[in-house]
């Protein structure tokens, strides 16, 4: 802390909340608390399933816990002051709470993007690769990328305090949001802040805008693949892989971009900030163990099971050998729940074809638990 900031001289901040909608706050907490419910009860169960059932230890089981953490943290950053202002109506927070808020709300954001941007890779690598799947992702690059999503959100967001800490505020110190936010103190102070915007702009560019990017290019050779596969159900089923994670980037993306332009580039008033922010930091972590929960249906038997274990009784189904049907089946462990099949088909099968050809097929495997 500089010597012209003593403890005494940090100003506090007075949060909003819902704009012009202060006599309904009690009512808006009912949807604010269980949308906080909703994301601590369903990424809490995805960590207890994955943590509790051995089979569920594959690359994309581990990412996904991964995500469940980070959208832990990115609710739970909020929750204290969202949830104290709707309820109690306390609106003022300290300096340095605030400012150790506003740096745990954007650590969890930077991480939420790295994790989805792994995600498509190991989306990439069992489509496009899948003979190398396992030799890709072994648990040992899995805890590397964990490492690395920790190291790069925590070092890139390091001297956002810092550089508000150096500013000095203007007596009207009412923030936009129910929590602390960095566009938000920044608009805050009084002296200049090109150094924070140039920094704040360089922050959304090395972190949000390139992961989008490489999400995007990853799909690239996904799609090149789906669409080179020989029916109609085959592409359909590869490409049903990738619609959660498709779902949770767009969830994701989507607010977060537009919330971030709104703050720069807008001008409009505090309300529809206000919402586009909420949707950014409370609809992620409430909607993607929903989003989620409806392709790993294994991870919720695994639940049921837990709940409904009786002792004595084998708490996991072993899995069933390969079924064989004619085809050359060679087996990938991925989740338990892909297999590629090298399947040799006669030429009389096929129109039009001279010679026989082979195709690769992403075929879904039954849910073991």
């Amino acid at each position: 802390m500089t010597s012209n900031h003593t403890t005494s001289q940090l100003p506090a901040f007075l949060l909003l909340g819902i704009p012009w909608r202060e006599d309904i706050h009690k009512w808006l907490s009912i949807p604010f608390f269980f949308l906080y419910l909703a994301a601590a009860l369903g990424n809490g169960a995805i960590l207890v399933a994955v943590a509790r059932n051995p089979s569920l230890r594959e690359p994309m089981h581990c990412f996904l816990s991964m995500l469940a953490v980070t959208d832990l943290a990115l609710s739970g950053t909020t929750l204290p002051t969202t949830l104290g202002l709707l309820w109690f109506g306390i609106s003022q927070v300290a300096f340095d709470v605030c400012l150790t808020q506003m740096f745990f709300i954007h650590v969890a954001s930077v991480a939420e993007s790295s994790v989805l941007l792994a995600m498509a890779v190991d989306r990439w690598a069992a489509i496009a690769c899948p003979l190398r799947y396992s030799a890709l992702l072994t648990h040992r690059v899995v805890a590397k990328v964990g490492l690395a999503v920790l190291v790069r959100s925590a070092l890139t967001l390091l001297p956002l305090p810092f550089l508000l800490l150096r500013l000095t505020y203007n007596e009207q110190r009412r923030l936009t949001h129910s929590f602390c936010f960095h566009p938000d103190i920044m608009k805050l102070a009084r002296n200049e802040t090109e150094v924070n915007v140039h920094y704040g702009l360089f922050v959304i560019l090395s972190t949000a805008g390139i992961d989008s990017v490489l999400i995007i290019l990853s799909y690239m050779p996904i799609a090149k693949v789906i669409l080179g596969l020989g029916s109609w159900e085959e592409r359909v089923r590869a490409a049903r892989t990738c619609v959660s994670h498709v779902a949770a980037v767009l969830v994701f993306f989507v607010p977060m971009i537009g919330l971030s332009v709104m703050h720069r580039f807008g001008s409009h008033g505090p309300l529809p900030l206000a919402l586009v922010a909420y949707t950014y930091l409370l609809v992620p972590p409430a909607l993607n163990p929903v989003i989620y929960s409806i392709k790993f249906q294994c991870i919720w038997k695994t639940l049921l099971r837990l709940c409904f274990y009786q002792p004595g009784a084998p708490r996991w189904a072993a899995s069933p050998p390969p079924t064989h049907t004619g085809h050359k089946s060679l087996s990938i462990t991925c989740s338990q729940r892909y297999s590629v099949q090298i399947m040799q088909m006669e030429s009389s099968q096929l129109e039009n074809s001279q010679s026989d050809e082979g195709g690769i097929g992403l075929v879904f495997g039954d849910d073991q638990v």
